[in-house]
């Protein structure tokens, strides 16, 4: 029968010896150069369709492989919406090495944590950000507060640079907070992202009664995003009842 396949690049990371493809649309450096054409299209029975893949890589590319798969997926809805949704994906593996010339990949650390009380009683939390890469970075993301007194949790506060952090340069990120928290001890883990690149810390933190606390270090923490991968992987599996993956290689070398 005739079949609606819907074609796209998205994200692949190399783990444990296993080339695995990202969960849904996930993208990564290589899938926001790589352009399907068509991107959407309707096959009929015993039918062939050419898709062409263009990967335009920018100028400032930093050096390194990338990966990432690119993907011809097909839906069938569930008959008068209820029932099992079948999704079923064919991909292509995408190796690209782009040669040297280019500045060093974008990259950034969390190097401290900081509480302190605002003159007007506010508890706020002073975070510094290291820009370690080769690229200028405009940073946000969010902080929680976590294991607090009696097992409290509270947010997620957003929090925002508010400026350009430049090559070699730390700037603080200040998080205000609610005036209700008690002081702690609390273990504060904070968010941060530029574009794709994210990066997650955490540190234990007490808010003073009042001015600032010494700086805490920083451990690095794995990033949200694995986990919500798997359990975008498994709500897919249990709601569709097929996922069929076929990855092919094909290796790609920009000088």
């Amino acid at each position: 029968s005739a079949v609606h396949v819907v074609m796209y690049s998205a994200a692949a990371t190399i783990a444990r010896g296993s080339f695995v493809g990202s969960a849904g649309h996930t993208p990564d450096d290589l899938s926001t150069w790589t352009a399907v054409r068509p991107s959407v299209s309707d096959i009929a029975a015993d039918g062939r369709l050419t898709a062409t893949v263009t990967i335009a890589v920018p100028r400032d590319a930093a050096p390194g492989e990338q990966y990432g798969v690119v993907w011809a997926e097909a839906r069938s809805a569930p008959v008068g919406g209820v029932g099992i949704t079948q999704v079923n994906r064919v991909g292509i593996r995408l190796y690209l090495s782009v040669g040297a010339g280019g500045p060093p990949a974008a990259n950034f650390t969390i190097e401290s944590l900081t509480a302190a009380r605002a003159a007007n009683g506010r508890p706020t939390v002073i975070a510094a950000a290291h820009n370690t890469g080769g690229r200028a970075l405009d940073l946000n993301g969010t902080l929680q507060l976590l294991a607090g007194p009696g097992g409290l949790r509270a947010g997620p506060f957003p929090a925002t640079l508010g400026v350009t952090l430049a090559i070699g340069d730390t700037e603080p990120i200040t998080i205000a907070l609610d005036n209700q928290l008690p002081a702690g001890p609390w273990n504060a883990q904070i968010t941060l992202h530029s574009g794709l690149l994210e990066r997650t810390a955490q540190a234990t933190i007490t808010f003073p009664d009042a001015g600032t606390s010494p700086p805490v270090n920083t451990t690095p923490s794995r990033p949200g995003w694995p986990h919500a991968a798997v359990a975008g992987v498994a709500a897919l599996l249990l709601g569709s009842g097929t996922l069929l993956i076929v990855l092919r290689r094909r290796r790609i070398t920009v000088a």
